[in-house]
């Protein structure tokens, strides 16, 4: 069965008319340009009906289509092969035109193997269909809902800024990052965020060269844009250039899209494409659009098709006949469909190693080779650090050892820091590597994204883990998958700095005293770091650097705010919670490895970050009731230390697990299944704060988990 769309193109174009005088070159648009237009076109539209045929057989499996969209090809034959792109899912055009660009590709089977899920797509094999290719600078995006905008404002600002620090980037510095999404997601809030953040640094003469393509179909699945919607809000934004062109009109739209593309090249900063285009065929292939829109408004807009209008420009100016158009279509469906039958004999991922092959990357002997690399100079240390001073020696060395290494964030540079963790490193290094942002964590976060993509290795700092959950899609749908979606070939080189947990005193309340992780612990590759004593956290800081440098991993690096400047352990003056800072390679601290206290015999307390001097103390009035307890301090949350846990268990046969995190989603879950799936049949039983929001003042030790409750859990378990 064909589509409506197909015939309709089949019955038009043979009554388009005979060709006229006009000569294609006076548009300053060759007759080359647009037989190559209509070539990326008409093989895009073919994908689609492809992906729609091969579904219905069960052999397919993604048809959200370009169908409508097919204008996208004028913005790619108006950029360099070399600009990064950041595509929509209904990108198709644009990206068979950018292939033609470059010698030797193969688009069209690129996409086939995409919609068959085969392991031999070159971008992601096979784990999900997108336009993605290192060659073409395509970087690949999922069914996005404007997530991929922050990286695009990161990446646009991170080329320039890494030039002028001398970091080589895999694009020109000269490049622009073009961006492209539909009129649904311009208002979604990551959109308007991002969209803001590029404006914000244009507005200070931050180089900004981002060219943001909406492409406006009018219809967001089956909710409506308000008519003039978009020009309405993004027509007249102070410092935001902005071009319109008819998607039906190829040669306007290739004018104007050379127009936008070389004003954002010279001027460096953001320009706003708007391409008035038409959705044909639906949201999807399981979409019905008749539950929503009329026989009449759906046929209707067969007639703007963008194929139709290339066409109609071919004959029209005497370059291709009607006969001609006609019979470059059917080749290009034959072409279409050999190259379909071929893919379905192509392999597919075959195990589940291979599926998550590229998201657990970890060399840990060149990791601890890198992090006990020495810094050219190294901050010095006034014998015994806080954990704050710990961890901004750390951050010095690393500013030292690698002109990569970028630290960012609300209040870092000139203020130093809410806490002081970051203070004089500005100074010392610079306001290019150390350096303010606006307040909003999408920002930060897709600041981050698109420095690593640019060579960088960014250090961004998120004030309080409460302010994390606005912005968590940034790792959870953006850092976390790219590597996954491009098999490797990309990915998001980062240690996000969090600083997080309860108790801290004097300036209280759940936004700045936050125990939620569960958003954290489920993002499969990231690494989830949580010291308490300082010198782990310089160590493993410096081993989180190493693991972005080597592996490309994502860390995110909580650090506990009650213990930032804690000095005492047992009592007041005994300075048991400082440590000397420890010199890159004499105290390493691999991933997921955690550390032992003492050598207890009758009972292990299993705990992190607040929870460990708690134990500590607890374990010291055990004492006085016969209890031999020893301390494990996890260190990581993710992966989490089963070897060291399940050692540290056997060892007293008896486990308590002191959470300081809620009581459901906390880590005391996974700690007590890890030591279960182990066979661990000893008792166990845990301690936790309550699943409750954190109030202000003495309240807030209603609901944190206490010293007392602890030793009498620890008691009961041991008699």
């Amino acid at each position: 069965m064909t589509e409506p769309v197909d015939e309709h193109f089949l019955r038009t174009v043979p009554r388009l008319g005979d060709a006229i005088s006009v000569e294609i070159g006076s548009t300053s648009v060759s007759a080359a340009d647009l037989v190559g237009l209509f070539d990326s076109q008409i093989g895009s539209r073919h994908l689609d009906l492809k992906a729609r045929e091969l579904g219905k057989r069960g052999a397919g499996f993604y048809s959200i289509g370009s169908s409508g969209h097919e204008s996208n090809a004028a913005v790619a034959a108006a950029l360099r092969a070399s600009d990064p792109a950041l595509l929509h899912y209904r990108s198709g055009a644009f990206y068979l035109e950018r292939a033609r660009q470059v010698a030797g590709s193969t688009p069209l089977l690129d996409v086939l193997l995409g919609i068959v899920a085969s392991a031999d797509e070159p971008i992601s094999a096979g784990r999900h269909k997108v336009f993605g290719h290192g060659d073409l600078a395509v970087i690949p995006q999922t069914s996005t809902i404007a997530s991929h905008l922050p990286r695009s404002v990161g990446l646009a600002f991170a080329l320039e800024r890494g030039a002028r620090l001398g970091v080589e980037a895999e694009w020109p510095a000269d490049s622009v990052v073009v961006c492209s999404f539909g009129d649904a997601s311009a208002n979604h809030s990551t959109a308007t965020g991002a969209i803001n953040s590029a404006l914000h640094c244009a507005f200070q003469d931050l180089p900004m060269p981002l060219l943001l393509v909406c492409e406006d179909n009018g219809i967001g699945i089956s909710v409506r844009t308000p008519s003039g919607w978009i020009a309405t809000a993004y027509g007249n934004r102070p410092g935001l250039r902005y071009f319109t062109a008819d998607g039906s009109d190829p040669v306007e739209c290739l004018r104007v899209s050379r127009e936008a593309a070389e004003w954002v090249r010279a001027n460096r900063a953001p320009a706003f494409l708007h391409l008035r285009t038409v959705r044909l065929m639906g949201h999807a292939g399981s979409d019905v659009e008749s539950a929503y829109r009329s026989r009449t408004e759906i046929t209707a807009d067969h007639d703007r098709d963008p194929l139709l209008g290339t066409a109609k420009t071919l004959i029209s100016h005497g370059v291709l006949t009607a006969e001609e158009v006609l019979d470059r279509y059917e080749a290009k469906r034959a072409e279409v469909d050999s190259l379909a039958e071929e893919t379905l004999s192509r392999r597919k991922l075959g195990s589940a190693d291979e599926v998550m092959a590229s998201l657990h990357r970890h060399s840990p002997d060149a990791i601890a080779t890198a992090a006990a690399e020495n810094p050219p100079e190294r901050a010095d240390s006034d014998g015994p650090l806080t954990l704050a001073q710990a961890i901004n020696r750390s951050l010095a060395d690393e500013l030292a050892r690698d002109n990569r290494v970028v630290v960012f964030g609300e209040d870092v540079a000139r203020k130093g820091g809410v806490y002081g963790v970051t203070r004089g490193l500005r100074k010392k290094y610079g306001g290019g590597r150390v350096f303010d942002t606006l307040l909003d964590e999408q920002s930060i976060l897709g600041t981050a994204l698109g420095a690593g993509l640019a060579g960088l290795l960014p250090i961004p700092e998120i004030q309080y883990l409460a302010y994390l959950h606005n912005a968590a899609d940034q790792l959870r749908g953006e850092a976390s998958t790219l590597s996954f979606f491009s098999d490797g070939r990309y990915t998001n080189p980062m240690v996000v700095r969090i600083a997080g947990y309860g108790y801290q005193k004097g300036f209280g309340g759940h936004f700045h005293n936050d125990d939620s992780v569960a958003a954290l612990r489920d993002l499969p590759g990231v690494v989830l770091a949580s010291p308490s004593r300082p010198d782990d956290a310089a160590a493993m800081l410096r081993t989180c650097v190493a693991a972005a440098r080597v592996d490309g991993r994502v860390c995110a690096f909580l650090e506990p705010i009650a213990l930032y400047h804690t000095r005492d352990l047992h009592e007041s003056g005994d300075e048991g919670w400082l440590a000397d800072y420890p010199m890159p390679g004499e105290h390493h601290v691999p991933i997921g490895r955690a550390r032992t206290y003492g050598d207890g015999t009758d009972l292990t307390l299993v705990s992190f970050g607040n929870g460990v001097p708690m134990s500590l103390r607890v374990a010291e009035r055990l004492r006085r009731h016969g209890v031999d307890a020893r301390v494990l301090d996890l260190r990581w949350l993710a992966p989490l230390p089963a070897e060291d846990l399940l050692a540290a268990a056997e060892a007293t046969g008896r486990v308590l697990v002191v959470d300081e995190t809620r009581r459901s989603g906390g880590v005391s879950e996974p700690v007590i299944t890890s030591l279960a799936d182990a066979g661990f049949t000893g008792p166990i039983s845990r301690v936790t704060s309550e699943d409750s929001f954190i109030p202000l003042g003495a309240a807030a030790y209603h609901v944190l988990l206490d010293e007392d409750t602890i030793e009498a859990a620890a008691l009961k378990l041991t008699r």
